[in-house]
């Protein structure tokens, strides 16, 4: 039997409950789009990246975008509303506003963040092909998820998705 990480089962059993249907591949640790690429092959959907990302007012984002997409902070943070600056979140707070690793950031994390402290951003463009490939909270594998799963996925955990287009 395939090795499961103790912290995707909460999420294995979220979806199984919300009757969302999942293709769940196992693969060595990924930590860049790179790696990623050279490993997946074919696999159908989109291919995303997740930006974990912060304010001086201590506002927090989680930004999916195309795995591709290049991202212009400045430009970003005035879509968003943001106070300040844009920057990537600590390590300690992604985990203890996520509940996960950097390289294991996705939305699915949201799950973990019952205070709704973090604002679930995606761009439109991810939900241009599906599914949706994301990895389920460890980067040692990755969920394929219908985009209409994910989206009620993220509405079920209180982070109904902003939808924006990328600046």
């Amino acid at each position: 039997m395939e090795k499961q990480h103790e912290i995707e089962a909460p999420l294995l059993a979220r979806l199984a409950d919300l009757g969302i249907e999942i293709v769940l591949h196992r693969h060595p640790a990924l930590h860049t789009v790179e790696e990623s690429q050279d490993l997946r092959g074919t696999m159908p959907g989109s291919h995303i990246k997740n930006l974990f990302l912060r304010d001086k007012k201590r506002n927090q984002w989680l930004v999916t975008v195309p795995e591709d997409a290049k991202v212009d902070l400045k430009a970003l943070r005035h879509v968003l509303g943001a106070s300040g600056n844009l920057s990537f979140g600590s390590a300690e707070l992604l985990e203890s506003s996520l509940g996960v690793q950097p390289g294991s950031v996705t939305p699915f994390a949201v799950m973990n963040d019952a205070d709704c402290m973090v604002t679930m951003v995606l761009a439109n463009d991810v939900l241009t092909n599906s599914p949706v490939n994301a990895h389920p909270l460890h980067n040692e594998a990755t969920v394929a998820i219908a985009r209409e799963d994910l989206v009620g996925f993220l509405n079920a955990c209180k982070h109904p998705p902003r939808l924006i287009d990328l600046p």
